[in-house]
């Protein structure tokens, strides 16, 4: 079936690639850092490969004829390929098809083709269409039928008969479409949370640098840490230390000081911290490689002794965290998870949303809540060897005081666990 889609192979511009950042790498002063760290850079051929080969293999399991990413995390774990990331996020201006049993198709943004240039496994690059409300305006509806006919011609070229295709996101004039030319829209979601849940050992070696060079940012930020700087100049430092090592983005502002500390959410502001105030963060970051660095700790402003509230919420927070990593090992369930966590008590204290949850590009299936939300927002599973889970705590009194939010990144093994964050715990700076 041709319905007169545009065909376009770019031309390889092989001058161009080497200049590409991801060919040329985080640099310095990250690459020194690990070396002293005694840290292995990670094998990026190897991981390109690992993950397009998670993808198809959940499209096998599922018995898809092949998936169209458009969440830009996705695309760079099928294809190692990126662009303009955080803006694609709300507008959709490149996608990939990915056939089950065939090529690996990228439609790529506007006269952005050469950057693609590194990443083997892309077989061909073609023109985007437009179809968001942004670019396309009244023409929404025909480009939309433009795009869906496109897709229908690759899924009718390699989908071997097969017209189940997966679709992580899609606006309904796009669901509708491909629904007209007789396509049966699967979740692309499941497939790609289910893929990324298990990192291969390359992806854990980027990892660990990443956490390594968010941890330098962390140092900075504490040794600005002093009476009369105000949130958001020292969150900056986070942002300037994460960058300079290769570091992408933050996906949040949450970091606080003093009685903006409890509840917790409060992002950033331009409060002036003042000593003795409490000052808690969670680092919510894309770091090197792009792979996620989601670590928490809270810190005292000055040199003063921790009043008796903040050493108690602080005691609560580090228990109930301690006896979260205890639990992480392979074969746990998550309603075991769930129910034998530590918890303070819920009447008295206020606790974070959930207990874990999966970490990789960003914050990745599973979530794993409170035992009062089991039966609203509980799902089954089993911990395997290669998750990477981040465990929770936040404590505040919830007759007001201060809290405490902590949290630390965990690697499952094959025989329990390994703590990947590495940054001391402690009020005090020492």
């Amino acid at each position: 079936m041709n319905l007169g889609r545009h065909k376009a192979k770019i031309q390889p511009k092989p001058s161009v690639a080497p200049f590409n950042w991801h060919t040329l790498g985080p640099g310095e002063p990250a690459v020194s850092e690990w070396a002293a760290a005694g840290l292995d850079l990670p094998d990026l051929e190897i991981t390109r490969e690992y993950r397009l080969g998670r993808v198809r293999k959940k499209l096998r399991e599922f018995e898809y004829a092949g998936i169209v990413l458009s969440d830009p995390l996705n695309i760079r774990y099928a294809t190692s390929s990126t662009n303009m990331q955080v803006w694609i996020t709300h507008n959709t201006s490149r996608y990939v098809f990915i056939a089950t049993e065939g090529p690996v198709i990228l439609f790529e943004f506007s006269h952005a083709d050469y950057l693609s240039d590194p990443f083997p496994l892309i077989d061909e690059i073609r023109p985007v269409t437009d179809w968001y409300y942004f670019a396309a305006g009244d023409t929404l509806g025909n480009k939309a039928q433009r795009w869906a006919a496109e897709i229908v011609d690759l899924v009718s070229e390699h989908g071997g008969g097969n017209t189940r295709l997966a679709l992580d996101r899609v606006n309904p004039e796009g669901a509708h479409a491909l629904e007209d030319f007789g396509i049966s829209i699967e979740n692309g979601e499941e497939i790609m949370e289910l893929a990324r849940s298990i990192k291969h050992p390359e992806e854990v070696r980027a990892m660990r640098c990443a956490i390594a060079a968010t941890e330098k940012a962390m140092e900075v930020m504490h040794e600005n840490l002093v009476p009369g700087v105000t949130e958001q100049r020292l969150w900056s430092y986070l942002h300037a230390e994460s960058i300079a090592r290769g570091g992408e983005w933050i996906e949040t502002r949450l970091l606080s000081s003093g009685s903006r500390t409890n509840p917790w959410y409060q992002e950033c502001s331009s409060r002036v911290i003042e000593s003795g105030d409490l000052v808690g963060f969670d680092t919510d970051l894309v770091g090197s490689y792009g792979m996620c660095v989601d670590i928490s700790r809270t810190w005292l402003c000055g040199f003063e002794k921790p009043n008796s509230n903040q050493t108690e919420v602080y005691e609560l927070a580090a228990e109930q965290i301690n006896r979260g990593i205890e639990m992480v090992r392979p074969g746990v369930t998550f309603k075991e998870l769930t129910f034998d966590g530590l918890v303070p008590d819920p009447n008295l204290y206020r606790h974070y949303t959930s207990q874990f949850h999966g970490v990789g590009l960003c914050d990745e299936y599973p979530a794993i809540y409170f035992p009062e939300d089991w039966e609203s927002a509980g799902y089954s599973g089993v911990v395997e060897p290669g998750m990477v889970l981040c465990v929770e705590s936040y404590v505040g009194r919830k007759d007001g005081g201060e809290g405490v939010k902590l949290e630390e990144q965990v690697l499952v093994t094959e025989s329990g666990h390994e703590v990947l964050s590495n940054y001391p715990m402690g009020l005090i700076r020492s």
